[in-house]
């Protein structure tokens, strides 16, 4: 029911982030190409992993997991960042996202990481209701910012790093 992803399944994982961009209302974000995800989830470094929801008598993806280490500082351990879960409308109910979640947990406690982390927005209340029905519970205590495109380019190229702090205005 869920395998490791490789390299074939690099075309359907691009497709099921372009379906999961979709249900989250905005299809036009979604810009990785195939390349890129190959680079990120098999290169020399990769910077991600991802493991594949099948259908049991098929075989065929129905949904993915697309995961990558953080840090705790408190904690002095790696943990997981669930970047992505997604299934396909026609295979949610069967167990494909617990799965995909228990395989990640498993994981966790293998290697001794101490989290499973992982946003959603506030108004998916069918994956909330899911994920708390799981024993995950909803951090309040946090807000999520994000630096992208003009922002992100703007503070990036504000401060010339090789020059003194004394020479900056």
């Amino acid at each position: 029911m869920i395998r490791t992803a490789t390299p074939a399944d690099v075309p359907v994982i691009r497709e099921l982030i372009q379906e999961l961009a979709t249900y989250e209302k905005v299809p036009h974000e979604a810009r990785a190409t195939d390349a890129q995800l190959h680079d990120a989830l098999f290169g020399e470094r990769p910077a991600a992993y991802a493991h594949m929801a099948v259908d049991d008598s098929t075989g065929d993806p129905v949904g993915f997991a697309l995961w990558f280490l953080n840090f705790s500082t408190w904690r002095g351990v790696h943990g997981i960042y669930l970047e992505d879960l997604y299934v396909r409308p026609t295979a949610r109910g069967t167990g494909h996202g617990k799965a995909l979640l228990a395989e990640l947990a498993r994981i966790c406690v293998e290697r001794g990481y101490q989290r499973l982390e992982w946003a959603v927005l506030n108004w998916n209340t069918p994956s909330i209701a899911f994920y708390e029905s799981l024993g995950a519970r909803r951090q309040d205590e946090w807000s999520v910012y994000r630096l992208t495109d003009d922002a992100l380019t703007t503070l990036g190229t504000a401060l010339d790093t090789k020059k003194p702090m004394s020479e900056h205005p």
